[in-house]
């Protein structure tokens, strides 16, 4: 039987994390345009001072959050303690490096690892608490469908993205009892301008990877040649109305994935394909290194 999840009727208190671009951005206009309370953030609001004004002159709150920080999870604390528990939590920010698998410094890929996956898990951690107790809430990753069939020169990109969905998937089965919702947004290509804060590691790939898949993937995204195929404000539309159970989310609100980008739908289909194959070729194998009755 699948979970059955109940949503009070009144305006959702929502602490969206990286909201300076993108989907972060996108998704807190939505939000408040429906009569939200929202409380956005970013690592650096003085960078962004326009924005800041516009959301708090619509009532919303802009905080300082930066998900690397080992405390960060204690904006989650403050708030509760003033009375403004946090009903959705979207954890939105992140970045990503482009270099071979080999290439990467342990440094970038533990920096990367901090903003997509220990940031996020301490927020989850502090907030699942609080919305365990008042037996409601909705926990909201950004993922990628470079979590499900990465791309070369995006494995450490991949890992972190990865670590959190795996995590949220045993979350979810673990709060359902308590009316607590896990949804894990899985994005293809989008008009973030994601292919505009391009990182690139710090080693360059050897020359064996001349002409390589991943130089290519590289090039694409350094040069600004990237072409992304979706609207992040339908994306975010469709995410608003899965977390309240309105519009295309109404009588869904039990589903943990939500997949969107024609994009993805391909690499979902290459991912069934795969596994799919992998039992073609060795379900015999698989169902018979079962251990013996005596």
């Amino acid at each position: 039987m699948p979970a059955t999840f109940s949503t009070p009727k009144k305006p959702l208190t929502w602490l969206i994390t990286g909201c300076s671009s993108g989907f972060g951005l996108s998704l807190a206009r939505v939000v408040q345009a429906n009569g939200h309370h929202l409380i956005a953030s970013s690592r650096n609001p003085s960078s962004s001072p326009d924005l800041v004004s516009e959301i708090e002159n619509k009532g919303g709150k802009w905080i300082q959050l930066d998900v690397n920080a080992f405390d960060c999870d204690k904006v989650i604390e403050e708030l509760e303690q003033h009375g403004q528990p946090v009903d959705v939590l979207v954890n939105n920010a992140g970045y990503c490096i482009y270099n071979p698998v080999e290439c990467f410094t342990d440094n970038e890929v533990r920096a990367l690892m901090e903003t997509l996956y220990f940031g996020p898990s301490r927020l989850i951690r502090t907030a699942v608490k609080h919305m365990r107790q008042r037996r409601f809430g909705i926990i909201v990753n950004m993922s990628s469908g470079a979590a499900l069939e990465s791309n070369p020169s995006m494995g450490a990109y991949a890992a972190g993205k990865g670590a959190l969905d795996c995590m949220s998937k045993a979350l979810a089965k673990e709060v359902e009892a308590f009316n607590v919702r896990v949804l894990t947004v899985l994005l293809g290509t989008f008009n973030t301008g994601m292919g505009n804060a391009t990182v690139l590691g710090k080693n360059p790939p050897p020359e064996d990877y001349k002409g390589s898949f991943s130089e290519k993937i590289m090039d694409v995204m350094s040069t600004g040649k990237f072409a992304p195929n979706g609207d992040k404000d339908k994306a975010m539309k469709a995410v608003y109305e899965v977390v309240v159970g309105e519009g295309v989310g109404k009588g869904h609100e039990a589903e943990t994935a939500l997949p969107l980008g024609q994009d993805l739908a391909a690499r979902i289909n290459v991912v069934q394909g795969s596994l799919s194959h992998a039992l073609d070729v060795f379900g015999s194998v698989c169902n018979n290194v079962y251990l013996e009755k005596n």
